[in-house]
């Protein structure tokens, strides 16, 4: 498939592209016991995620969703970054879909005042790992995050960055 990415805001026709994304990314890659009922967040993402500072965003090649990203507003500044997959064809630098979500986020971060902004994941997501430590993200300790932060049962390491205060 070719063409350009666009990063932009979910929509609601969004909803079965984010699923067909996330789904199987944890269920066959990583092996995850995971269903979506399991996650009604995703079938509930505006009122979930683009409610208060919080927002979600897709990147698409033509009508096709390739990558997800949330964020969820958890109060006093701070936020949860929940829900980033990329499809496989499209990881890795040439493609820049995760880069582009994340400067997606932060702009909107920044726009928003956010402070802080908050992560678990997986042991088991090892670029993911490696990819959020070259963005600024610093791993923390569970008893390290905010009361309102939701984790998730998968989640086994948990991450924050910081973000400038805006001006």
């Amino acid at each position: 498939m070719t063409g350009e990415v666009e990063i932009r805001r979910f929509a609601a026709a969004d909803e079965e592209g984010v699923i067909d994304v996330i789904l199987p990314i944890q269920r066959e890659e990583f092996g995850i016991a995971i269903t979506i009922d399991d996650q009604p967040d995703l079938r509930s993402i505006a009122d979930f995620y683009q409610s208060g500072n919080g927002d979600f965003w897709v990147a698409t090649i033509g009508d096709r969703v390739v990558g997800t990203l949330g964020l969820k507003d958890i109060g006093g500044s701070q936020a949860a970054l929940r829900k980033m997959f990329v499809a496989p064809d499209f990881r890795g630098r040439d493609h820049g879909v995760a880069a582009r979500l994340l400067e997606r986020l932060f702009a909107h971060a920044a726009h928003r005042r956010i402070a802080a902004v908050f992560l678990g994941t997986t042991d088991k997501f090892l670029a993911a790992h490696r990819f959020y430590e070259k963005n600024g993200f610093a791993e923390i300790s569970k008893d390290d995050l905010p009361i309102g932060f939701p984790v998730m049962g998968v989640d086994t390491k948990f991450y924050v960055r910081r973000l400038a205060p805006a001006a």
